[in-house]
């Protein structure tokens, strides 16, 4: 049972943080390639994401 739990938390976290990819300013090759990491590694992904990844949201003229 715990697991299932565990692995909806970071089920969240990782479209929490695809989310965050999608809205930031970082290149449509860069959202990519984050989006495949967070994707392809869901907990190493997440973790090199949140120190590493693309910061500030998109610019909306």
């Amino acid at each position: 049972m715990e697991y299932g739990v565990i692995g909806l938390i970071i089920l969240a976290l990782d479209i929490y943080a695809i989310v965050k990819i999608l809205d930031s300013g970082a290149s449509g090759l860069a959202k990519i390639l984050w989006i495949l990491l967070v994707a392809l590694l869901p907990v190493l992904g997440l973790i090199i994401w949140f120190f590493a990844g693309p910061r500030g949201g998109s610019v909306h003229t």
